[in-house]
């Protein structure tokens, strides 16, 4: 069973209704018991990482999220909630993240040409690092997926599994053991979504 945490942000009942396309079986909770007991977490978010890390934090579920990525259980975040794997976020200020991952996140302005419009929204193909990362075993390079985001992470290329060129090659997905992470959404993106979701459930 896939526990999908309920702290107040995020896709969660398009997430869980992705899961259910492939047919894995998951809940939408907000109760920590739940994430011990669950085979797998997926930590979604969207909007401000300031205001997500405090909700995540005022529902007490960043310590549980912490204590089961830390004993060995596959965790994947996705968007707001890949980036609040990280050591911190610059947005409107420094902000602490999970620290589950090495790096920051930063914005995406400094890094692209002025002519390209942020947030970053829309659909790009994935540029996979070698060897493929068992995430995207059922998936091509130059598959597309579909972006909304105004910041990305940096300083993690130990960590990067895939970029995506917007303007300038950006990280688009990372690991580091059984904790993973997609700036973008696989929820929204088609069948290479699907599939990618898929190769997650198969995690050991």
């Amino acid at each position: 069973m896939i526990a999908i945490v309920d702290y107040g942000v995020g896709n969660l009942f398009s997430l869980k209704s992705s899961l259910a396309m492939i047919g894995a079986s998951a809940i939408v909770t907000g109760n920590a018991e739940d994430l011990r007991v669950a085979d797998k977490i997926i930590l979604p978010g969207v909007g401000a990482f300031e205001d997500a890390a405090n909700k995540l934090r005022r529902a007490g579920l960043d310590a549980v999220v912490i204590e089961q990525a830390k004993a060995g259980k596959p965790l994947l975040g996705i968007c707001l909630g890949m980036q609040m794997l990280f050591d911190r976020s610059f947005e409107y200020g420094e902000h602490k993240g999970l620290g589950l991952i090495a790096g920051d996140v930063i914005d995406m302005r400094p890094q692209i040409p002025a002519n390209l419009k942020v947030p970053h929204i829309g659909w790009n193909a994935l540029k996979l690092t070698s060897p493929v990362h068992p995430l995207f075993r059922h998936i091509k390079e130059g598959d597309c997926v579909y972006f909304v985001h105004s910041y990305y992470a940096a300083n993690c290329e130990a960590a990067t599994i895939a970029t995506a060129e917007y303007g300038a090659d950006l990280t688009a997905a990372v690991a580091e053991g059984n904790v993973i992470g997609c700036q973008f959404h696989p929820e929204k993106s088609g069948k290479v979504g699907l599939n990618i979701l898929r190769a997650f459930c198969e995690q050991a």
